[in-house]
């Protein structure tokens, strides 16, 4: 704690002296300098999962329709109208006049590439069941396209607005996969200029982006955002004057840093749920205690989730009792079994699973190292003795898929999709991050997502939330509430969508 006051009490005399100097130049070169922790190994939207890779995506390509981010209002994008003439069946009609950025047009053909191709099994995108429910896609003229669905999906504009960027079919073939990361082309507001794997990407405003786009047209001219390693170096970056914008920054720095003159933070619930993975289905070893349902049991009763959201968490972080944003269509908490923190029930459910003693495991983690110590003391004050491996975003995630994390502390912001089917599913359906791999789980899954009957959906989903916490699959530990760090010179609005939208921001 020393150690951060004396970095907060330094970077107070640095903005007073130099930031703002620092500040005006960026403004008057035109260029918002930001800086993430979580680094993109992939720059393809559609060959990594992280937020990061989703904020970067909605700079530089554009998607079918546009969620409005005050309303959830779905509107007109690249596609101008749309239509279900059959529970099955999507028409769409394409935006004639709109260019990538390397200057070719889009047309029917592009959109029916990328859907045809995301949906494949070949082509193992990061996140499947996004587009699972896309049977075929095909041109019905040079500006129509019909797509014919596996089943109804609801939440179909949904995933087209937020998941679903459209390739430049002629450009992509002739580079490649690899090519194109290299040197990817969009049809957003700004095109991507430079991209190192896992350090930086550059951007440019697209001077030629279409006209009328509720995106609008940015006003600051490049975007430079930096990967750095962690959240101490982050907040640095900001406090020193290297960077004018980082978010997920330490809650406990907030006030600290708005006493600052030349930076402000600010705090906005999100979507995203902190949740911890329990090994359920034996993946990491078969005779793994975890796969005990008391054990699990005992987990959920051993971690204060309210002390986490309202300690470490702050700024209104909630406890959600389902597995799923409380928004979201599907996510019925009536349905869920509920465990109060009372660590005496823990031991006794430990005992009576055979580990009178408690048990080694590990959880590995990429969330803020204080809250997976705070996982870690809850489990060992209950005999759980749980060595705590702290790892990078994507080499965990890559871990977690192997089946090599008997308990994982990661987030999920569903995409931003205010629909259970893009949560549940992920950690249900037999998919990576499944570690419960219950066939029952899965069938509910699968009902849920394949009716246009509100009612239907709700009883699926409603049985699938009441089987997964009974038995105490996947622990849901709190909502996320983003912090964000920037500049004074900045005008900067954040969205519960948990996506930055830089082309809507612009220097005072």
């Amino acid at each position: 704690m020393l150690r951060r006051d004396v970095l907060l009490a330094g970077a107070g005399v640095a903005a007073g002296l130099g930031l703002g100097r620092e500040a005006l130049a960026q403004k008057s070169a035109e260029t918002l300098r930001i800086v993430m922790r979580d680094a993109l190994p992939n720059i393809d939207p559609y060959y990594n999962n992280l937020r990061t890779g989703l904020v970067m995506a909605h700079q530089a390509w554009d998607t079918l329709v546009h969620r409005d981010p005050e309303s959830f209002e779905i509107k007109p994008l690249l596609a101008t109208a749309w239509r279900f003439p059959e529970p099955t069946v999507l028409e769409l009609d394409i935006r004639q006049g709109v260019k990538f950025h390397d200057g070719s047009d889009l047309t029917a053909e592009d959109v029916v590439y990328t859907l045809n191709l995301v949906s494949s099994p070949e082509s193992r995108v990061a996140t499947p069941s996004n587009y699972a429910w896309i049977e075929k896609a095909e041109a019905t003229g040079p500006f129509a396209v019909r797509v014919r669905l596996k089943r109804p999906t609801p939440a179909a504009l949904e995933y087209l607005a937020l998941v679903t960027p459209v390739y430049p079919k002629a450009y992509r073939e002739k580079v490649g996969a690899d090519g194109y990361v290299r040197a990817p082309v969009g049809a957003g507001p700004y095109r991507i200029t430079k991209f190192e794997p896992g350090a930086a990407v550059e951007f440019e405003r697209f001077d030629g982006y279409w006209q009328g786009s509720p995106k609008g047209r940015p006003a600051i001219r490049r975007l430079s955002v930096r990967f750095v390693p962690d959240a101490t170096t982050e907040l640095t970056e900001l406090l020193s004057g290297r960077a004018d914008w980082i978010w997920n920054m330490n809650p406990d720095q907030f006030e600290q840093v708005n006493r600052l003159p030349m930076v402000q933070a600010v705090r906005q619930e999100s979507m995203r749920l902190g949740y911890m993975s329990i090994d359920a289905a034996g993946r990491s070893g078969a005779d793994n205690p975890l796969t005990k349902l008391k054990v699990r049991q005992a987990i959920w009763h051993a971690v204060d989730r309210k002390a986490i959201a309202e300690k470490l968490v702050t700024g209104g972080s909630r406890v959600p009792v389902a597995p799923c944003y409380p928004s979201q269509f599907g996510c019925d908490a009536q349905a869920a079994t509920t465990y109060d923190y009372d660590p005496a029930r823990a031991k006794a459910l430990l005992a009576e699973a055979g580990y009178p003693g408690g048990f080694e495991t590990e959880v590995v983690s990429y969330v803020l190292p204080q809250w997976g110590s705070a996982v870690q003391n809850y489990l060992q004050a209950v005999g759980i003795k749980a060595r705590l491996t702290q790892m990078q975003v994507a080499a965990a995630i890559q871990r977690n898929w192997q089946g090599n994390t008997p308990l994982f502390l990661g987030s999920w912001g569903s995409y931003s999709v205010n629909d259970v089917s893009a949560i549940m599913p992920v950690f249900f359906g037999g998919g990576n991050d499944d570690y419960v791999r219950d066939p029952e789980m899965q069938r509910l899954m699968l009902e849920g997502g394949s009716s246009m009957d509100p009612e239907a959906r709700k009883h699926a989903y409603s049985a699938a939330i009441k089987r997964a916490t009974e038995q105490a699959y996947w622990l849901p530990l709190h909502t996320y509430v983003t912090t964000y760090g920037f500049s004074r010179q900045l005008n900067f609005k954040p969205y519960a969508d948990e996506l930055p939208r830089f082309y809507l921001t612009n220097w005072k």
